[in-house]
């Protein structure tokens, strides 16, 4: 059962004068009216109605949709404060934000000390400078390792960000992002593929054929190499891609750039890939078990059947069967052979 629950705050556009290609925030967090810090007590309200019959171990509190430290110091706190109140009377247990590398410095993070906070993740995007560029994110890498270091200094759990295809990027540069955060040891990160959203200079430039979005397949393999280098790093990645409740509608992308189940496509891949590896180790066998742990039997058998489908195709006169083994880990897949299987 789920024992970790996020109570979203939705702070559209404040504190961030920056205009990066892919960003229209009131279209990605599906909200337009500002809120205020009086209005916290009324969401937290809301989520507790059901939250606090769930047994949860750790509910937090966060702040997303915006620069949270690119807010005036003083509204910081009025936020802070009530976040606080909630985390002192064990209400929640954590407190959480999102912003941008270069909102980062002492004061700022001497302030959020004071109120409690415990995470604070970095829309990072990419390691690569050219693509930070062209994206017009308005800093460059070594903010990023600047603002990375302070904020382990300081104590608090670190996230990391990363998109996946923007202007300017390639297989390469995805898998230098993956292996910079992972060095620098994030307790959580999040993967989403370039999303084009209309309204946004990306979609201009898309709309004048100078920017081609990933082709599904492509995001999918990027993403999944990126996934192995974070989580064989030990990095928790806990989200893969947009949810469907994160854009306001099907008409606000281009087509192709958005999968509501990305997060198993990619799982799917990742499983699909060390299955294929095994395979190609044994001497033309008969028959075959595929065996996944019962949380990644979904994965092993792929996105509506994908990858049944894949090694039916690939190998016809295999015969392979599936099965789940809770002895074996999350995301851990084995191939045996007939004559290894137990009776």
């Amino acid at each position: 059962m789920k024992k970790h629950a996020i109570i979203p705050v939705f702070i559209p556009h404040m504190g961030c004068p920056n205009d990066c290609v892919f960003c229209n925030q009131r279209r990605i967090t599906a909200h337009q009216k500002p809120v205020a810090p009086e209005d916290i007590s009324d969401i937290v309200d809301t989520y507790m109605s059901t939250l606090s019959d769930m047994d949860m171990e750790t509910i937090e509190l966060s702040f997303f949709g915006g620069s949270f430290t690119g807010i005036p110091m003083n509204e910081q706190s009025a936020f802070l404060a009530v976040a606080k109140d909630y985390k002192d009377r064990g209400i929640i247990q954590k407190i959480h934000l999102s912003t941008r590398p270069d909102y980062i410095n002492r004061p700022i993070l001497d302030n959020l000390k004071k109120y409690s906070v415990d995470v604070i993740e970095l829309g990072v995007q990419s390691f690569a400078d050219s693509v930070l560029k062209a994206s017009k994110r308005g800093h460059n890498a070594a903010c990023v390792y600047e603002s990375c270091a302070l904020i382990k200094e300081y104590g608090f759990e670190l996230g990391i960000q990363l998109m996946i295809g923007l202007p300017g990027d390639r297989y390469q540069y995805d898998v230098f992002s993956a292996k910079e955060a992972a060095g620098l040891q994030p307790d959580v990160a999040r993967l989403y593929p370039t999303v084009v959203i209309k309204d946004t200079e990306l979609y201009d430039m898309y709309e004048k054929q100078l920017y081609s979005p990933m082709s599904q397949e492509d995001a999918v393999m990027r993403t999944a190499a990126m996934y192995r280098i974070l989580t064989e790093a030990g990095v928790n990645v806990i989200r893969v891609g947009l949810k469907s409740s994160d854009i306001i509608s099907d008409e606000s992308v281009t087509s192709g750039t958005f999968h509501p189940a990305f997060r198993q496509l990619v799982e799917g891949q990742i499983a699909r890939e060390d299955l294929s590896g095994q395979l190609a180790f044994l001497d033309r066998p008969s028959s075959v078990l595929f065996v996944s742990h019962p949380d990644s039997f979904n994965n092993m058998i792929g996105h509506k059947a994908s990858n049944k489908k894949y090694f039916k195709s690939i190998y016809p006169d295999l015969k392979i069967s599936y099965r789940q083994d809770a002895s074996l880990s999350k995301g851990e897949y084995q191939v045996l052979e007939e004559k290894e299987i137990k009776k």
